[in-house]
Order: C-alpha cells, then sequence, then structure tokens
C-alpha cells in the first residue's frame, strides 16, 4: 500500500458523513501547521499564512496565501457528500414486533446494493442548550451493525432476478430492534441519547445517515482493484488534501470541499452558493487589495473540479461512448459534455492534458453517450458564480452510487499527483 492508498482508506474509514469527513479534513490541515478561522470573527491574514473554516460543519474550505498574493489564484474543489439513507424525524415504526426506522433516500443510490448488509449510523445530533439559539451539538459514529434492510426469500418473489423493484417507503426500511408489544417505543431517540450520555427528551433534531460497515479492501489477481464505500467522491477530498498541504506556497491557492453536491448544490453550503464569491472578494480586500485587482484575478484564475468518473463496463459495453472509454487504472480522466454539465473548453483541457504530460501522470477522455443522458458535478455551478477558467476530472469507477464501488488501484496517485502539482505551479 503507497501513502496515496493510504490516505485514501484512513479518509474512508473515517468518513462516514459529511461532518466526519470534514473533522478528519480538519485534523490533516491543522496537522499541517494550517490555523482555524471563524467566519464571524475578524481575520487578520499573513502573506506566507497558510487557513481553514469550515461553513456549517459539512463544507471545509482550506487556503494558503503566497508573499505575492496577486502572483495567481488556483482553485480545487471536490465535494464531501455522498448517496446514503437519511433517517427522518419520528423515525420508529414497529409492525408485529419488529422495530425499523423511517428512512429517505439522500442522492440517487441503486438501492438492491443497500439490502441484507450491515449498516451503522453516523452524523449530528443536536440538543437543548442554555438557550433556544444555543443548542448543544453532538458527533455520533458507533460503529456497530444497528441495521439491515431485509431482502424477501425468492420464494416468496419468485420474479425477483428479472424485475427488480424497490419501493423506498415500503421495501427500504431498515430492520433495527425487536419491540415484542411495544408499538410506541422510541428505541431510536433512546439510543441516540444515550450514545450523546442524555435524556431523550432533551434530543431536538439530527442530521443522521445510515452506511454500510464493510471497510476498503484491495482485491483481484493482483491486487490491481481497491473496493469501496463512499469512493465518489473521497478519492478527490483525499487528493484535494493532499494537494493543498503538499504544495508550495505562490499566490492564493484554495481547496474547497462541498456538501450537497448529490442533491443539487443549491444550499447555503453547497458549490452554488455565494460563498467563494464572498470568501474570495474577502481574503483579497484583508490583503489590502481592492476590487478591481479581485476582478483581475478571476480573470486569470483556474478552477479544477474534481470528481469521479465513469469506467468502461465490461458487463455492460453499450453504455459507453464509442471512442472515449475510461479504464481501471488508466489514469485520470478528464471529463467534457457539450451542454456544460462538466466544465471546460479547449484551452482548459489543453492546460490540464499539458500539465498531466510534464509530470508523466497518466490521463484518459469521458463524454457521454450522444444518446444518454449523464451526471453533472460541481465546476459548473461554482464558475457560473465565480467566472474562472474551469476542468473537470476524476478517476474512473464502476459501480459508481453503489453501496460499494471499485476504482483501479494506481489511479489515486495520479490523482493527487495532478491536484499538487495544478496547486504548486
Amino acid at each position: 500500500m503507497n501513502i496515496y492508498q493510504e490516505n485514501l482508506i484512513t479518509l474512508i474509514k473515517a468518513g462516514t458523513s459529511p461532518f466526519h469527513v470534514v473533522r478528519e479534513g480538519k485534523k490533516r490541515l491543522e496537522k499541517h501547521g494550517f490555523t482555524c478561522l471563524e467566519s464571524r470573527e475578524k481575520w487578520s491574514l499573513q502573506r506566507g499564512g497558510k487557513y481553514y473554516l469550515s461553513c456549517y460543519d459539512t463544507t471545509l474550505i482550506a487556503f494558503t496565501v503566497g508573499e505575492n498574493p496577486a502572483e495567481s489564484l488556483r482553485l480545487a474543489a471536490a465535494h464531501t457528500d455522498f448517496p446514503c439513507l437519511r433517517v427522518k424525524p419520528s423515525p420508529e415504526t414497529a409492525d408485529k414486533g419488529y422495530g425499523r426506522i423511517n428512512i429517505e433516500p439522500y442522492g440517487s443510490i441503486i438501492r438492491h446494493t443497500w439490502l441484507d448488509t450491515p449498516l451503522s449510523l453516523a452524523g449530528k445530533v443536536v440538543l437543548k442548550g442554555a438557550a433556544p439559539f444555543a443548542p448543544e451539538t453532538v458527533y455520533i459514529d458507533p460503529k456497530k451493525a444497528l441495521f439491515i434492510i431485509p431482502e424477501a426469500a425468492i420464494h416468496m418473489n419468485r420474479d425477483v432476478n428479472e424485475s427488480a423493484s424497490f419501493n423506498m417507503q415500503k421495501e427500504m426500511l431498515p430492520l433495527m430492534t425487536l419491540t415484542g408489544e411495544d408499538t410506541a417505543s422510541t428505541y431510536f431517540i433512546n439510543y441516540l441519547a444515550s450514545l450523546c450520555e442524555a435524556e431523550s427528551d432533551d434530543v431536538l433534531a439530527y442530521d443522521l445517515n445510515l452506511y454500510p460497515l464493510s471497510e476498503a479492501v484491495f482485491m483481484g489477481l493482483h491486487d490491481e482493484f481497491i473496493a469501496a464505500p463512499r469512493l465518489d467522491n473521497l478519492t478527490s477530498v483525499s487528493a484535494c488534501l493532499s494537494g493543498i498541504t503538499e504544495a508550495d506556497t505562490a499566490g492564493i491557492r484554495m481547496a474547497l470541499f462541498f456538501d450537497n453536491e448529490e442533491v443539487g448544490s443549491t444550499t447555503k453550503q453547497g458549490a452554488a452558493s455565494m460563498i467563494i464569491p464572498d470568501l474570495l472578494k474577502r481574503i483579497y480586500e484583508n490583503l489590502g487589495f481592492d476590487r478591481e485587482e479581485y476582478s483581475r484575478q478571476c480573470a486569470g484564475a483556474f478552477l479544477l473540479s474534481m470528481d469521479a468518473a465513469h469506467a468502461y463496463h465490461p458487463n455492460y459495453p453499450e453504455k459507453n461512448d464509442i471512442t472515449n472509454f475510461p479504464l481501471l487504472n488508466g489514469g485520470v480522466v478528464l471529463k467534457q459534455a457539450a451542454n456544460q454539465t462538466y466544465a471546460g473548453d479547449a484551452e482548459a483541457v489543453a492546460a490540464i492534458k499539458g500539465l498531466a504530460d510534464s509530470l508523466g501522470i497518466k490521463r484518459q477522455s469521458f463524454v457521454n453517450r450522444s444518446d444518454m443522458r449523464g451526471g453533472s458535478t460541481l465546476g459548473s455551478l461554482l464558475s457560473a458564480n465565480v467566472p474562472v477558467r474551469t476542468a473537470d476530472i476524476g478517476i474512473p469507477l464502476l459501480s459508481m452510487h453503489s453501496s460499494f464501488e471499485t476504482m483501479g488501484a494506481d489511479d489515486q496517485e495520479c490523482l493527487t499527483g495532478l491536484a499538487t502539482a495544478f496547486l504548486s505551479r
């Protein structure tokens, strides 16, 4: 296992919710000398300084200030969230002594991959505090097998292998406990309270997701694959963290880790918000530059939008474009789309290709089939608010949005190397 793979696997193990992804990111940044900033406090930024701030606990922004901040502006972005199951309010539901919890999908999940696998719970719980607008927040991750979504036996669903369909409200409710005759039990809230060392009445709200307990594994005849949950998009988060902590300080360099990409990004902490335009203005003004200099910097800036890409699937070759088909262990993927769901223009693509080639980093291209709708990511949304040249990249995955995804074991080094060079040069 090399350092790039180790960093990724450590992040996957720790990052069981967006809150925990950000907490792990903070640890890595502080280890490399980054100073925490609070948005509501007055700043005094220094040339040569390294800083980070968190927005609503699930979005993280890190930046460095060179001795000449006006030299250049580079930004790299990834997202901290992933498709999963989120717990609804008042979630307990009992039937014939089976205690289940009420959930809803977050993002586009592949439903059947969540069946018959042990699931745990992670996120934050908010408790009564000293005043209504000063509640107490507790982060939890018991790393315990708490839930399972049992599939019907094939004897009761003879057509499951031909026409499987799973209703989220009926057939996807996780089993948590046996309640006996108590149909009004608050077993879930009681459990949260015990984790927080609080009383059940003190639990006011929560933001919690279920996650598979399965951990990352090397697999294949020669360990050429890594299979793991949350590869989309912790592969990019890990590469961005390494890039901003290892890069030489020059101009202003930023690593952006946004929440809510999987549900459209149009939230207060999402890439489509005004977080980055407002932050960039604040940084330049704090360093003594005026509005015109901020505009000049944006005009010459470059954004690297980093998110997972679709690998060529040998069982579904018809799903790929006929001339652009990324392969596992084929290196970094440059993603392009005529409808700009992936950001980029010819100059941006040429620049990233040139950078990769100068470093000997393998690269390949992805374009959707012309008769199929593809996905989208952060680049187009963010660059619409901050009009900077943008390229979309990532590493190829199989089974994207499954509870367990597969990547090429060598690709993480390629992605990390490119992110680090981008933030250095």
